[in-house]
């Protein structure tokens, strides 16, 4: 089938790679003239021939909203566009009543996989009707991992991102449990190698993962990870997914706690530890120290 791609980035460009190996024919649209096979949305378009399936892959929020704009007035009734950036699930909502004014499709979808997508495939996680997942499940085959799993149809339009937005969740507590396991032991006098004690866990154990196999991979290159800053972004994911909680009253200490600890990472002299540092001394007499 024929797919329009909207977004040449690291994702969009080896996922455009993938969809072609499995046969498909794919027009990349980039605002990178270097990356793009055509120079305009309204190129890319009319390039496509009816029904269409344009596939946008570009940061949330604003770029992804102009974009839903643009092709909005450029689609036709019957038309289908993909979200398969990192939306949030509510504008998931208001860009199917946009596109549907139109009588244009919309299915979003959840994307995992990252630079090792190209080769190994990409988990995908999508909500919409039946019949529009239908039209775009070729693209859904050709981007999945070999196997019966890695792709699932998870329910209406906002869920496929809704449940990428779990799945980073659990992604940020699962990476905190390594790192602070990974600090004691490094503290620990006792322990000499802290590096084979992780490799030696990739095989028989209860965590034995992905995320290990990478933390491994990371240990491998800077063994005491000396040429890294302690400093963690934060996607708006994992955010989302402590709100989601909120509104749900579903109790998540795990991933909400590994959240407030991407924020403490962040702060070199923390303000809230100056309090503590205050009032231990206040009721206790403890040793404070000076600001050098």
């Amino acid at each position: 089938m024929e797919l329009g791609l909207v977004g040449l980035g690291k994702m969009g460009g080896n996922m455009r790679e993938r969809i072609r190996r499995a046969g498909h024919t794919v027009i990349g649209y980039d605002r990178n003239p270097d990356l793009a096979d055509v120079q305009s949305l309204e190129e890319l378009v009319g390039r496509l021939k009816g029904p269409r399936v344009v596939w946008v892959m570009v940061p949330a929020g604003a770029a992804t909203q102009a974009t839903i704009d643009e092709l909005s007035e450029l689609l036709e009734p019957g038309d289908i566009v993909v979200d398969g950036g990192n939306s949030r699930w509510t504008d998931d909502e208001k860009h199917a009543v946009q596109l549907g004014i139109k009588d244009i499709g919309f299915v979003d979808c959840g994307v995992s996989g990252g630079v090792w997508g190209l080769e190994n495939g990409y988990a995908l996680m999508y909500g919409g009707t039946e019949e529009n997942v239908a039209k775009v499940q070729p693209v859904f085959d050709a981007l999945k991992p070999e196997g019966e799993f890695g792709s699932v149809h998870a329910g209406k339009v906002g869920a496929g991102h809704f449940a990428k937005m779990v799945h980073n969740g659990i992604e940020y507590a699962m990476m905190q449990a390594f790192a602070e396991g990974w600090e004691l032991l490094e503290k620990a006098d006792s322990v000499t190698d802290v590096r084979e004690i992780f490799r030696s866990w990739q095989e028989g154990t209860v965590i034995r993962s992905w995320l290990l196999d990478l933390a491994v991979n990371a240990l491998d290159e800077d063994e005491h990870l000396e040429q890294l800053r302690g400093w963690a972004a934060d996607s708006g994911e994992g955010r989302w997914t402590v709100e989601a909680a909120i509104d749900n009253a579903v109790p998540l200490p795990a991933i909400t706690a590994s959240l407030f600890a991407r924020f403490s990472s962040r702060q070199d002299d923390s303000p809230q530890m100056k309090m503590i540092a205050a009032l231990r001394n206040q009721f206790g007499g403890h040793a404070v120290e000076a600001k050098k």
